[in-house]
């Protein structure tokens, strides 16, 4: 059993390292721009929902649209070498430390060494594009909040050592064990980027974007639950009457969640893994995407919430 660290004193952990540096490839501007994508807002009116208003005249019922769409709650970095998170205001948070010296694999990428481990940090950040996405999204109607805040940092996988760079206790896990439990891709299809379990930061995988996209996965799996046997904050924000907000993160199901690309290249699009090419590997192993979750929420409109009803 681990030691349950206190919320504020891992907050504090995770937010002492945040001078600036300026050795990464992409910037905070950059992936403000990209929160302006409609395809991944995904902006849907899809029920109705029902108030009690009371005054001194009386009560009736009031009713309100139910709208759901998502939102870009993180920024989730995977990349080889320890303190060089490609997002550049935040890479020195991932600095190396006493339990985490050093980064990277031991391939050269050359053929006959396809079957090399390949290692990945990962850290989740708050999205920095809170402002920006609330002025894109209040154009299309009443929007939802979600559950980050912006450049906190959820998951450092320097401060979580122990199961990051030793896979405890989750290597004997049935998840672990069971082939085809929790994968992304399907061997079947021949399109297998590996595993979800253990959720560590290393993998089998022959194409370096591949190896990316999973760690960024396994990332997500953690934050998105509570109860973890890893040292983060899950990104878990809580249901309230007229707001239904997003759960559990689950590979290959748009419905949890999905990624839109921030490097090597910015696409205005998001998708789940695995996503069809072009996949590109990046030249110094380091990649970020955003992570969209979905949120329905309705405008309050009495005292008392009564329920909703969905189209669909």
């Amino acid at each position: 059993m681990m030691r349950r660290i206190p919320r504020l004193t891992l907050a504090a952990l995770l937010t002492s390292a945040l001078p600036f540096s300026a050795s990464a490839a992409i910037s905070s501007a950059a992936i403000l721009a990209s929160t302006t994508s409609p395809i991944c807002l995904e902006y849907k009116v899809v029920g109705i929902c029902y108030w009690l208003l009371c005054t001194n005249f009386g009560c009736k019922v009031k009713t309100s649209t139910k709208v759901r769409h998502y939102i870009p709650d993180a920024v989730v970095s995977a990349y080889a070498n320890t303190g060089e998170n490609p997002w550049t205001e935040v890479s020195s948070t991932g600095a190396p430390s006493a339990s985490a010296q050093a980064g990277n694999d031991g391939t050269t990428n050359h053929n006959a060494e396809n079957n090399i481990t390949k290692f990945k940090e990962a850290d989740v950040i708050g999205h920095p594009g809170a402002a920006v996405f609330s002025r894109f999204v209040s154009s299309f109607g009443y929007s939802c909040h979600g559950a980050t805040t912006p450049y906190v940092p959820y998951m450092l996988s320097t401060l979580d050592s122990l199961a990051w760079r030793y896979g405890v206790p989750e290597s004997v896990y049935p998840e672990a064990l069971t082939p085809g439990m929790r994968d992304v891709g399907e061997t079947q299809s021949a399109d297998m980027w590996g595993s979800i379990y253990p959720r560590s930061g290393f993998i089998h995988q022959v194409e370096d974007f591949k190896a990316g996209a999973v760690i960024a996965q396994r990332a997500g799996d953690i934050t998105t639950r509570s109860g973890q046997p890893h040292v983060y904050l899950p990104m878990l924000a809580q249901a309230e009457p007229g707001y239904w907000p997003a759960g559990e993160l689950k590979e290959g199901d748009a419905r949890t969640g999905k990624w839109q690309q921030l490097t090597p290249t910015m696409s205005p699009t998001c998708v789940v893994f695995p996503s069809p090419p072009p996949n590109v590997d990046a030249v110094d192993e380091a990649y970020a995407w955003a992570l969209w979750r979905p949120y329905s929420c309705c405008e309050r409109k009495g005292q008392t919430f009564l329920g909703s009803t969905d189209f669909q």
